[in-house]
């Protein structure tokens, strides 16, 4: 699985003109699923996403993370993210998971970061959604679980 995490101050996400999920301080995490993701990398994912310690302390050090200071998590699906961009000029996504394994590993990753206490909202699986947020920092991390193991 492979997520861009940013900081933000705020994010939201919506799908036409209804809101789906919207958060104030925490993390905005873009998420792939690839064919080749599991269970594993589910876990992986929410567990780093959790534990990065990439908000600041008093001394402006990074060195809390998202559950030292009760922040939330907007959580959008995006296939884009295993876009294969080597040839030509349109991307390849053969490697991004198809819905009927991508939604399952995607959820997972929501349901155990709300199992550690986390406030999760999400986009909506599949939809054309208008993302919006404020990146604190900025900062902007790339996870990669397949570079993990």
């Amino acid at each position: 699985m492979r997520a861009v995490v940013q900081r933000v101050t705020e994010a939201s996400v919506s799908v036409g003109d209804r809101t789906t999920g919207a958060i104030e301080g925490g993390l905005m995490v873009l998420v792939g699923v690839d064919t080749a993701d599991t269970e594993a990398d589910a876990t992986y994912l929410a567990e780093k996403i959790a534990g990065l310690r990439i908000f600041s302390n008093s001394e402006s050090k990074f060195n809390l993370s998202l559950e030292d200071v009760g922040g939330a998590v907007l959580l959008v699906s995006q296939f884009t993210l295993h876009g294969d961009c080597r040839k030509g000029r349109r991307p390849s996504f053969t490697q991004a998971a198809r819905p009927d394994q991508a939604i399952p590993l995607y959820e997972r990753v929501a349901e155990l970061l709300r199992a550690r206490g986390i406030r999760v909202e999400t986009g909506e699986f599949g939809a054309h959604m208008q993302v919006h947020l404020v990146n604190d920092g900025p900062v902007t991390l790339l996870l990669d679980s397949r570079k993990a193991f």
